[in-house]
């Protein structure tokens, strides 16, 4: 077995050296010049009636992706650059022949500008076509920003963050920048100010760097690029991002002070009322302006939304992404593994514990950005001892990379975790040593992978993991085929492991086809086939599961998918799936008809339905989950979801249900009031998160957090848990 991972290591080794005889000729994109000035325009949105663009050279010919792939754009758009010695601007006027139907859907910072009309910008500032910083808006003056990385790492339709350790885009980042609109009669605008303190940049005067403009016009479901993409790629492919050239940067001296004062009272059932004070903050100083020091003091994250509570109807780990700002920011740099299922960095084991409970994290420093071409990382995080529950523990985690042509890379991860204290033995520690690459074929086919290694002293025997991915999308086949496998004792402590002792392979054929006409309105049908099987190292296999879709899309949005799931489970072992429910030994074969439909979600009033029926663990289940979203303009929005199953087995019948209610106001783009109220009938308890929220730059502000747990039958008397958090933070640029 330890030869497999050794022969994985070797190859992913060698990735470089094919990358460099395996780029594709760059095909011309387009290239937009800034414009250097002394004085930058007036922030107020209003681009038209400011001198300061008129004599500005713009770019315009979007072409779409979606509804009519690679056509012209069907209202102009026009951007035009320009910069100071500090702050890059951007001017966007978005011509619209009916601006009274424009769909403007949120106004709250980082919202999602998928289902609005928007305007997004991608910056990838080194120019090594895989990692970028998007900023983006609406009509509204919604501030949305994020990171990428890895173009995406590949994934479809530009989701946000899924691995705990980043990957992917991240949508938590949150630089220091401002926007403003203005809607006019025939158009609406936007200008964007960018300091250069925020972004991250080789270490020379003269910048060039990639580019790309998306423009979203929802009413028709209208997607449209600058640099033109196709119909499988999204805002996240560099590679084929235009150029922004005429850049001359004088030196930056960046230091940031983010101090926060933190209040709060907690009553826990009938413990008594618990009063606590305490401050803390972190700085950011640019030692170039390729590399970055970060350090934290009594790091608090206190105005982080809750996590979503899941239902665990399986023998495996549940898996609950990291939301805390200060370990999101170049979070995919430390990324190796499969997000979700295998990562070697899973931040959340930092200052959390394996009950969701805090612990607190002393202080900690983070070296992150590129030396020379090379993508360098160091994290080294203590946190305190909290007696009688756990010890305190040192983290350090080291990791190079480096990008080549053709959305090719190779990178090296350790990990490590140390108890400390008197108490602590010397052999109280963990670490992880992984390898990983990615060799881009042409430009649709990408060969990747990982090979990793852990190091416990309580275990013997092969600690292992790996994984190859062959993948290949083009504009109507996307055609993967992976082989993951992880030892029995793989034991990475500051990592995620959904399972342990299985070999894995997979494969996705996915067709997409659009119909010349359709008197439906028709626009897309997407037919597939999926498999995975999971088998441990004696041959039983544990899980199969074999997927047959078909997805219809209509132009305004609107879905429908049809499905049937072949699945199969190995029991070796009985398990507890509900209160008093044991499922026992033995191999479960069943199919189950899939079911999935939303409306148009563009719309004020839009809804979405998912339904799962068929065996189950030897018996039936019916999984229904419904949903709602409704919007009164960008200031009001609320959302409803259940998810329920009804289950019944030969071991006992039961039902879960699980209800998620959302519900936001926002006076402005920086003043908002959140609320999220959940309820769980297998854990037996209802939660509130009401959150108020007065933002400033790079999401400081005043947070006002109000949390509120107890069991269903508290009405009666039960007493619940609450909390009321008072946070102040503040962003001091001290070069500013």
């Amino acid at each position: 077995m330890m030869m497999r991972a050794a022969i994985a290591l070797i190859l992913l080794m060698g990735l470089p050296a094919l990358a460099a005889s395996g780029s594709s000729t760059e095909m011309p994109r387009p290239a937009l010049m800034a414009v250097l000035v002394e004085e930058g325009p007036v922030m107020d949105g209003n681009v038209l009636d400011d001198p300061a663009w008129e004599a500005v050279p713009s770019a315009s010919g979007f072409r779409q992706t979606t509804p009519d792939e690679l056509q012209p754009s069907s209202q102009e758009t026009e951007v035009r650059v320009v910069y100071t010695s500090e702050t890059l601007y951007f001017g966007i006027v978005c011509y619209d022949d009916n601006p009274s139907a424009m769909v403007v859907s949120d106004s709250r910072r980082d919202a999602s500008l998928e289902e609005t009309d928007s305007f997004q910008i991608i910056l990838d500032t080194y120019r090594d076509q895989q990692n970028g910083f998007v900023f983006g808006t609406n009509p509204a003056a919604i501030e949305y920003d994020g990171q990428v990385s890895r173009e995406g790492s590949g994934g479809r339709g530009g989701g946000r963050q899924r691995g705990g350790s980043g990957g992917g885009f991240n949508i938590n980042w949150d630089g220091a920048w401002e926007v403003r609109t203005s809607i006019g009669d025939k158009s609406w605008s936007a200008e964007f100010a960018i300091p250069f303190r925020t972004l991250r940049y080789p270490s020379r005067q003269q910048q060039r760097w990639g580019v790309n403009f998306q423009r979203n016009i929802r009413r028709r479901n209208e997607t449209a690029f600058w640099a033109p993409l196709s119909r499988q790629f999204n805002l996240y492919r560099l590679s084929e991002a235009g150029l922004l050239e005429g850049l001359e940067i004088p030196s930056q001296r960046n230091l940031k002070v983010i101090p926060y004062l933190l209040g709060e009272v907690s009553k826990k059932g009938d413990n008594d009322t618990r009063r606590l004070g305490d401050v803390g903050g972190d700085v950011k100083y640019s030692v170039t302006p390729a590399l970055t020091l970060d350090f934290t003091y009594n790091t608090d994250f206190a105005q982080v939304e809750v996590d979503e509570q899941q239902i665990n109807l399986d023998r495996f780990s549940l898996f609950f992404p990291e939301k805390r700002p200060f370990f999101l920011e170049n979070a995919g740099l430390f990324s190796v593994g499969v997000p979700g299922d295998v990562e070697l960095f899973f931040s959340r084991r930092i200052g959390i514990d394996e009950d969701g409970q805090e612990v607190p994290i002393l202080a900690g420093a983070r070296l992150s950005g590129k030396v020379g071409g090379t993508n360098v990382g160091f994290l080294n995080m203590q946190t305190e001892e909290v007696p009688g529950r756990i010890q305190g523990n040192n983290f350090m985690v080291g990791r190079i990379s480096r990008e080549f042509g053709n959305r090719s890379s190779w990178g090296a991860l350790f990990v490590n975790r140390q108890g400390t204290g008197e108490a602590a033995p010397q052999d109280d520690y963990n670490r992880a040593y992984g390898f990983d690459g990615r060799l881009g074929i042409g430009q649709y086919g990408l060969i990747s992978g990982f090979a990793a290694l852990t190091d416990s002293p309580h275990l013997e025997g092969d600690e292992y993991a790996y994984q190859f991915r062959a993948e290949y999308n083009s504009q109507a086949w996307d055609l993967n085929v992976d082989y993951t496998e992880v030892a029995d004792n793989f034991n990475p402590e500051v990592g995620f492991l959904r399972r342990s002792g299985y070999r894995n392979p997979s494969f996705l054929i996915f067709h997409r086809f659009r119909p010349a006409s359709s008197p439906l309105g028709l626009h897309e049908l997407r037919p597939h086939v999926s498999w995975r099987g999971f088998w441990d190292f004696e041959g039983f296999q544990e899980t199969g599961f074999l997927h047959v879709d078909n997805h219809f899309e209509w132009k305004n949005g609107a879905e429908v998918h049809t499905g049937i799931n072949f699945t199969r489970e190995g029991l070796k072992d009985p398990f507890e799936i509900s209160d008093g429910v044991i499922v026992p030994i033995g191999t479960y074969d069943h199919a189950e008809g899939q079911f999935v439909a939303r409306s148009n979600q563009g719309a004020w009033l839009s809804f979405n339905f998912r339904a799962n029926v068929g065996g189950f663990f030897g018996g039936d289940r019916v999984a229904l989950s419904p949903g709602m979203r409704m919007r009164l303009g960008e200031r009001f929005i609320t959302s409803l979801n259940w998810n329920r199953n009804d289950i019944n087995l030969p071991g006992g019948d039961f039902v879960t249900d699980l209800v998620r209610l959302r519900v936001s106001y926002a006076f402005n783009p920086r003043v908002n009031i959140q609320s999220f109220i959940q309820y769980n009938n297998v854990a037996d308890i209802w939660s509130v998160n009401l959150r108020f929220a007065w933002l400033q730059a790079a999401n400081t502000g005043l947070f006002i957090v109000y949390n509120d747990t107890r069991g269903f039958g508290s009405f009666t008397g039960e007493t619940p848990d609450r909390s009321l958090l008072i946070k102040f933070s503040r962003l001091f640029d001290v070069f500013e």
